[in-house]
């Protein structure tokens, strides 16, 4: 007769804080950008996080995308996107757009309401899929899974799984993506494979980050130090413990792709060239953009010219 005996987690360290400072960003919107910027340029395999807040008549007009997906997280108010393969609709507070760009859109983001705030992430795509063809996937927040682990903590679960339960968005790398809210003084460990890269970023309030607790605070991006090479212990967790006021916070962690990339501006692939291509692409109306040229999409007419 054998016996085994659970291997327990590691216990992530928290390596540093980066904060978010707000700039200008499409046309009269405002962004703290926590991932893409040079002091975090890349963090694989996710390429960019902003916290942006806009309202009428600012947004952002017709723009193309290749190569990439964009995660729109709504945190307060509404907006409405439209695209040139017809596709129209309206997320709002609580609610989830998940854009794969593939081989190639053109679209528009418009506030609807008078106060707009959310988050969008872009995630990168493996080489073999940046080519595939546009997809969305569109979940209202009461389909979003919520568990509630401990005293004090609700965790709404946006991508992948936790505490036995799994968000219904499909990736095509695999995330994991919590909204959580902590209450004062509420501590948690939150599970991550130990193959990932993992970040959180705070949303409202501070808090401790990591085995080394480090101290954070509101629109500071905390960064986890990777699980030491040759480790084979697939899991791992996060401590963290809120401060007396509490604390608000997405915790987002992915698989590294490994691959090369090459970033200009809302194109992104393993080469220059490609990034080459992907222009002459759109501009001339090919390989995926073919119906760019002739697209203006309605709701851009609600964007001042600025």
């Amino acid at each position: 007769m054998t016996s085994t005996t659970a291997v327990p987690a590691l216990i992530r360290t928290a390596a540093r804080a980066v904060l978010a400072k707000e700039q200008a960003e499409g046309v009269g919107a405002r962004v703290r950008r926590s991932i893409g910027t040079h002091s975090l340029r890349n963090f694989d395999p996710f390429l960019m996080l902003d916290e942006f807040h806009v309202a009428p008549p600012a947004g952002f007009s017709d723009h193309p995308h290749r190569g990439f997906e964009t995660v729109t997280y709504m945190l307060k108010g509404e907006f409405e996107h439209e695209d040139f393969a017809g596709h129209r609709g309206r997320i709002a507070a609580g609610d989830l757009q998940w854009m794969t760009a593939g081989r190639g859109i053109v679209h528009a983001e418009v506030p609807v309401a008078d106060e707009n705030a959310g988050l969008q992430l872009w995630v990168n795509l493996p080489g073999k899929d940046k080519m595939m063809e546009p997809r969305y996937q569109e979940l209202r927040g009461a389909e979003l899974p919520t568990v509630t682990p401990a005293d004090g903590v609700s965790i709404k679960l946006i991508a992948g799984e936790a505490f036995g339960a799994s968000a219904k968005v499909h990736t095509l790398t695999p995330i994991c993506y919590f909204d959580v809210t902590m209450g004062a003084d509420a501590k948690v460990n939150l599970p991550v494979p130990s193959g990932f890269n993992v970040f959180l970023y705070i949303l409202e309030g501070s808090l401790s980050v990591g085995g080394n607790l480090l101290a954070a605070r509101q629109h500071e991006c905390v960064v986890l130090d990777p699980v030491t090479p040759g480790n084979d212990n697939p899991k791992s967790e996060v401590p963290i413990v809120a401060s007396p006021s509490g604390s608000r916070f997405v915790f987002i962690g992915g698989e590294p792709i490994g691959e090369q990339i090459y970033q200009h501006g809302p194109f992104v692939m393993n080469s220059a060239e490609e990034i080459r291509q992907a222009m002459v692409d759109y501009h001339a109306g090919k390989n995926g953009f073919e119906r760019a040229p002739e697209f203006r999409s309605e709701i851009s007419s609600r964007v001042a010219r600025w």
